[in-house]
């Protein structure tokens, strides 16, 4: 009964952190540039209990058995398949047309000062700095950066914003003056070696040495003439990847693994009694 209750009770925490990356997915099923988590389980550490080797000529039964201790949640992966574009009528919505490019976006990093981390939530606004100006930034106000790593600052009262294939982004105002910027655009190579900053980010790790990996394998600034190959429209975004119908059937199951293994921790606990109060 004890095994029972300690195999039953190392999967609930794994289930349990399945059932969070699942509710995870489902609350950002309609965040643009969202893509979802999958999470994928192994046995843990079993014990072998061999029958006697000598008695060959009684026993027909497998040589042993195996007694498990639960499994585990091995690993959480990152689906960066593309989502399908939505129309929005949007100046300020992008979307990338191509897998793997990012914007470069500057996020505050505490004590550490700006960090350069790597989205493809595209819907962008600007925000009043000072003398006149506005800045380029995300939906969490976060700015965008140029192709230089630089904010985009611009004067207010623009018309419209036009963007061409290749991230440059055009600020056109009344008076028929343009001007324009090179979005900060990155090519993720390996972005599954990339570290989770949150729902839409992604940041390069601090040991990459140590994974035996050189930024260069798994990064490249796209700058120049490489530009051509970016590809990008205005007034859409990529909406998430995420399979509501996939993630719904996926918590049901777990749930009923959840389930299962608190009852089974229950009836070894009704046992144990059943055995204690025997006189």
């Amino acid at each position: 009964m004890l095994r029972t209750m300690i195999t039953a009770t190392n999967t609930l925490g794994q289930l349990q952190s399945q059932i969070d990356t699942i509710s995870n997915n489902i609350a950002n099923s309609n965040t643009a540039g969202y893509k979802a988590k999958e999470g994928t389980f192994s046995e843990l550490l079993y014990q072998q209990f061999n029958n006697d080797q000598l008695d060959t000529t009684v026993r027909n039964s497998p040589v042993g058995i195996r007694y498990g201790v639960g499994a585990y949640l091995g690993q959480i992966q990152t689906n960066f398949a593309q989502g399908s574009l939505q129309s929005t009528d949007r100046d300020l919505d992008l979307a990338f047309t191509k897998e793997k490019q990012y914007f470069n976006i500057l996020m505050p990093d505490g004590e550490n000062g700006i960090r350069t981390v790597y989205s493809r939530q595209g819907d962008f606004y600007v925000t009043p700095v000072e003398n006149g100006q506005v800045m380029l930034v995300n939906s969490d106000g976060y700015a965008v950066a140029d192709s230089d790593g630089n904010a985009i600052y611009f004067p207010d009262n623009v018309s419209n914003f036009s963007v061409s294939n290749d991230g440059i982004l055009g600020v056109n105002y009344p008076d028929g003056d343009k001007l324009t910027f090179e979005l900060g655009i990155t090519e993720l190579k390996t972005p599954q070696v990339m570290e989770h900053v949150s729902d839409t980010y992604l940041g390069l790790p601090t040991n990459v040495n140590e994974l035996g990996y050189n930024e260069a394998d798994i990064l490249v600034d796209i700058q120049g003439a490489a530009r051509n190959e970016i590809g990008m429209t205005n007034k859409s975004l990529e909406i998430s990847n995420v399979d509501l119908s996939t993630e719904m059937s996926n918590l049901i199951n777990a749930q009923r693994n959840y389930q299962f293994n608190s009852r089974a921790i229950s009836i070894a606990d009704q046992m144990l009694g059943l055995i204690n109060g025997i006189r």
